[in-house]
């Protein structure tokens, strides 16, 4: 591999300068039971008095953090609640903590849209009690974690709801007026196959969400799911089934006019999720709550973990971070194009010459020769992207470019 690092001397602006609007995510560590496969800051069993004790820090939180010089220099687009499971807690709390972030930080970018304001949820924690207190708390897009349409998959991978929950859910949240509502899907699960994998495609389709996020299962370390693999019990597809999965979600999705704009996510026209692209763009974000993580123009912040210490912390007007790690300028570029090679439409490599004063071809040199003659990826109209082939393979690709 041939890498050269930026010059920095032909820079005349910083990264920060060609930043769009901030946005801010959320994380609410609380769950009704932890799944097998999930590596997320979560806990379970916590009792009424500790969710409320942390609504009310995480409140004192966004109001401190609104008025930081960083945050009152910034306009904000997106507010993403995820965890864990948001409705887990009092929904009075979320309004009152949802009318804090809306009062103390600026968010009229892109007016005159509305902010993106997302909440998760599971199927089995809505219900229209809950819809319509978010609802007047202002969330107006919901982001369902179906996960499949068949029992015997939720089943297998430890989900708590049915098939028919997630139906259910979908009806609770366009009755209560949700016009703004994503699925997540998830294929390449113990025992499945392309058929049953076609009908929950199907299923999901037939309900119409704006928004699709359709990901394969991945194993990751010290989760059940890791243990089972290493003890040879857990029975996944291989390869080319999983490969097989990911096609056939591109063929019937874009058959029912979702574009595909990310490896793992789909969308009707104007509903792609604002807050997600500022991650794949390697914009900057504030991340409010325990375990949630904050990247201030490259300098990435890591917030303490456990709930109750947070919730100390915030009492004592400490600054809950764990530990905190300032990018060099070539990590930095990096990340912006292993990040926005996620993206269908690629990478803009005018734009990453004028933040890090370097090009793809300059830095990466044969590697980067070497993907594009594999076809892994291409280069159109000044922006590097994945091909085809690429977005199959995208993990073969992405390696080479870390």
């Amino acid at each position: 591999m041939v890498f050269s690092r930026p010059n920095t001397k032909q820079q005349q602006l910083s990264p920060e300068s060609f930043e769009g609007a901030a946005g801010i995510y959320v994380h609410i560590p609380f769950c009704q039971t932890k799944c097998p496969y999930c590596s997320f800051v979560s806990y379970q069993d916590v009792n009424a008095n500790i969710k409320n004790r942390y609504m009310r820090a995480l409140r004192q939180q966004a109001r401190d953090m609104s008025k930081h010089p960083w945050s009152r220099a910034r306009k904000f687009h997106s507010l993403y609640i995820g965890g864990g499971t948001p409705p887990t807690v009092d929904m009075s709390a979320m309004a009152d903590f949802v009318t804090a972030c809306l009062d103390g930080f600026d968010f009229t970018a892109g007016s005159p849209r509305a902010p993106e304001i997302t909440m998760e949820a599971n199927p089995n924690t809505v219900n229209k009690t809950m819809l319509e207190k978010s609802i007047e708390a202002g969330i107006n897009r919901l982001s369902i974690g179906v996960q499949s349409f068949s029992d015997a998959m939720l089943k297998g991978i430890g989900r708590k709801h049915s098939a028919q929950d997630g139906i259910q859910a979908v009806k609770y949240a366009r009755g209560a007026g949700f016009t703004n509502i994503s699925f997540d899907l998830m294929f390449g699960l113990p025992g499945q196959d392309l058929e049953s994998w076609k009908k929950s495609l199907e299923m999901a389709v037939e309900l119409a969400p704006e928004h699709l996020s359709v990901y394969e299962l991945t194993i990751e370390e010290s989760t059940p799911f890791a243990d089972q693999v290493r003890q040879g019990r857990l029975n996944l597809p291989d390869e080319d089934a999983t490969l097989s999965m990911f096609e056939l979600a591109q063929e019937i999705l874009s058959a029912r006019g979702y574009a595909q704009y990310e490896i793992s996510n789909y969308a009707l026209k104007g509903f792609q999720c604002r807050h997600n692209i500022n991650y794949w763009e390697n914009g900057s974000y504030i991340g409010l709550g325990s375990g949630a993580v904050s990247c201030f123009s490259g300098v990435r912040i890591q917030s303490e973990e456990d709930p109750q210490r947070f919730i100390n912390m915030i009492k004592m007007q400490q600054k809950p971070f764990k530990e905190a790690e300032f990018l060099p300028l070539y990590a930095r570029f990096r990340e912006s194009v292993i990040m926005g090679l996620r993206m269908t439409k690629g990478v803009s490599i005018s734009l990453l010459e004028k933040q890090y004063g370097v090009t793809p071809q300059k830095y990466y040199g044969e590697t980067l020769e070497s993907l594009l003659k594999q076809k892994l990826l291409e280069e159109k109209d000044n922006r590097l992207r994945l091909t085809k082939k690429g977005l199959l393979l995208a993990n073969r690709a992405m390696v080479q470019l870390v």
